[in-house]
């Protein structure tokens, strides 16, 4: 094999390219390897990939999507539109994109849809419902061959249609890669990759300073410190868009509320946590989606505390004499979790509410406590999607009733997001996300903390490489390392 750049990571997996996971590191490997109908930029928006253009019927039900010609898989057969018609079909059933025993999540969008290929490259996608929002899945709708992926071991030697092939599967330990010569895109910068496990995010930035390694994610910027143009390296800083929460329990108890949800939100001093727990490494949350998302509003205070107005609040709903609360708190994912509860039980009782901690050190079994909506008053979680459409679908609007959703209601929040399903211009419709931005700041949902900051790390000087806006390498635009020493 040919000198290969080496990319660590704190985790290595290849299981079923089409699971539903947020986990960047695992995305990283699969779009290396698979293509999607559609890509994300480093803007986050999204872009041509195997189809070159796409339209969207006025009832923003009907996609037809127009295929690149000549795409072929790895192993030669044709990637036509009947290859693409399995692909979505399969994200279409009930044992695909299901994670952490939540319903399949592809499914709750594609199912009943009627997918077509009228010719070898033009596919076309009905959904029952309007769905303007639904490259936000299909993005993550990886082309698979049709007679090989559903066989027993096709994790361990995958066939895709991306810019790089697999050669070799460590399980856990390690991937080698080698550049894909009829790639729709071209040959890409680098021929050959080897991806490595190395779980201390500490040996992963001394690896990239020591040339051992060409490229290093997801560091703490702590760990980063040394990284930068002193050491002949490139520092990356960017946000994981993961924002960190606190699901409130609205279908009883105190936070059925808005006044309560909305003077906990307003006593929470997101930037001392940031300080305090993540020494620095965070940026504060403004509402319920990160500074990545489609509808964020860049002039909304990230900080907003007002311990006046958070009392009075609790003065109006009955609690002016305090307020106790029992919160649930994993010891792990986030690994901070005890740390950042224990620090936000300080500030909510500069207003006069207390808190017993429920401590669950079982994570799965703490997910499906949530999914089963047992919580207490509230719980520390996260929420993942890059789809703003998505998480206001699948956690917020009360008639889905989601996952992850534990009782709230807002009818304006529903009524735009009716819209938006009908919307086709994307422009309009992220001011309708917008607009559910600001009505979730006065009436929040949840109790918004904040993102994590990461840190990539490249041998060499590439001041103009960024970093994707959802926190997932993306190898295809990786600049030429030099290898010769």
């Amino acid at each position: 094999m040919q000198q290969a750049v080496t990319i660590l990571q704190s985790l290595i997996v290849f299981e079923d390219p089409q699971d539903c996971t947020d986990n960047a590191d695992t995305l990283a490997v699969y779009e290396a390897v698979f293509d999607a109908l559609v890509r994300r930029g480093v803007d986050g928006r999204f872009y041509p990939a195997l189809a070159e253009s796409w339209v969207l019927s006025k009832d923003a039900r009907c996609w037809t999507f127009k295929l690149r010609a000549g795409l072929t898989f790895h192993d030669g057969a044709p990637l036509d539109a009947a290859a693409m018609r399995f692909s979505i079909e399969r994200m279409q059933r009930p044992d695909i994109g299901a994670t952490l025993g939540a319903p399949a999540v592809w499914s709750q969008y594609l199912g009943g849809a009627v997918i077509e290929a009228p010719d070898v490259r033009t596919l076309t996608i009905t959904t029952i419902e309007p769905t303007a929002d639904l490259l936000d899945l299909l993005c993550a709708g990886y082309a698979l061959p049709p007679y090989l992926a559903d066989a027993p071991g096709f994790a361990a030697k995958p066939v895709g249609s991306g810019a790089y092939r697999v050669e070799s599967i460590a399980p856990g330990e390690e991937i080698r890669m080698r550049a894909n010569p009829n790639w729709w895109n071209g040959a890409p910068a680098n021929e050959c990759l080897i991806w490595r496990c190395v779980e201390s995010s500490g040996e992963r930035a001394a690896a990239v300073l020591a040339g051992t390694a060409q490229v290093a994610t997801r560091l703490t910027p702590c760990d980063a410190a040394a990284i930068g143009p002193q050491s002949g390296t490139t520092r990356v800083d960017h946000i994981d868009p993961t924002a960190i929460i606190y699901l409130l329990n609205t279908k009883s108890g105190p936070f059925g509320d808005a006044r309560v949800r909305r003077a906990s939100n307003l006593v929470v001093d997101a930037q001392t946590l940031v300080d305090d727990v993540l020494a620095g490494a965070g940026q504060p949350l403004s509402g319920f989606i990160s500074s990545a998302h489609v509808g964020y509003d860049p002039s909304a205070p990230a900080n907003d505390v007002d311990l006046i107005e958070a009392r009075r609040l609790l003065s109006d709903a009955g609690f002016g004499d305090g307020l106790h609360l029992d919160v649930d708190c994993p010891t792990r994912l986030p690994d901070e979790a005890e740390a950042l509860t224990a620090a936000l039980a300080d500030q909510l009782a500069k207003v006069g509410i207390s808190i017993t901690v429920h401590l669950v050190e079982d994570r799965t079994a703490y997910a499906e406590q949530v999914r089963a909506k047992q919580i207490h008053d509230m719980c520390l979680f996260d929420s993942s999607p890059m789809s703003t459409f998505r998480v206001l679908n699948e956690k917020i609007d009360a008639r889905t009733r989601g996952a992850w959703w534990q009782g709230y209601h807002n009818r304006e929040i529903e009524a735009l997001l009716d819209s938006s399903r009908v919307t086709i211009d994307p422009v309009e419709r992220e001011a309708l996300h917008r607009q559910s931005f600001a009505i979730l700041r006065q009436d929040p949902s949840w109790l918004t903390l904040y993102n994590h900051v990461r840190t990539v790390a490249l041998a060499g000087e590439h001041s103009d490489w960024a970093m994707r806006a959802d926190g997932v390498l993306d190898v295809t635009l990786l600049p030429k390392f030099d290898l010769s020493d």
